[in-house]
């Protein structure tokens, strides 16, 4: 089991950048497929990208791919969230979450992102 504590959000004017930290517990984190999530009150929640146990590999979706970059430090137990260029729709609760036998089993509480215009 692992427990995930996300940080690093924040209010950030429309073109400016972020970097969210998922902090986890436990000494297993390195086993675990990483992903980053959104959730806004106007939409469901929406996957944003992956990375492997090793940071070997990473996925993202064609909406934010261009923007948003996922990366890992197994030594510090922590998957990050580089975003760029934010927009107003941007803004959103964002969550990371562990993967474990093919889902996603473990999730934060998510930091909230607000990006004015």
């Amino acid at each position: 089991q692992v427990q995930l504590v996300e940080s690093g959000g924040g209010l950030v004017q429309a073109g400016g950048s972020l970097t969210l930290s998922c902090a986890a517990s436990g000494r297993t984190f390195s086993t675990y497929d990483m992903g980053w999530f959104r959730q806004s009150p106007a939409k469901e929640r929406e996957f944003l990208a992956s990375i492997n146990w090793s940071g070997g590999a990473t996925y993202g979706v064609d909406s934010v791919k261009a923007r948003f970059t996922i990366s890992r430090d197994n030594d510090k137990n922590t998957v990050y969230l580089q975003m760029r260029d934010l927009k107003p729709e941007d803004t959103a609760l964002y969550i990371c979450a562990a993967e474990e036998a093919g889902a996603y089993h473990y999730w934060g509480k998510g930091t909230l992102v607000t990006v004015s215009s």
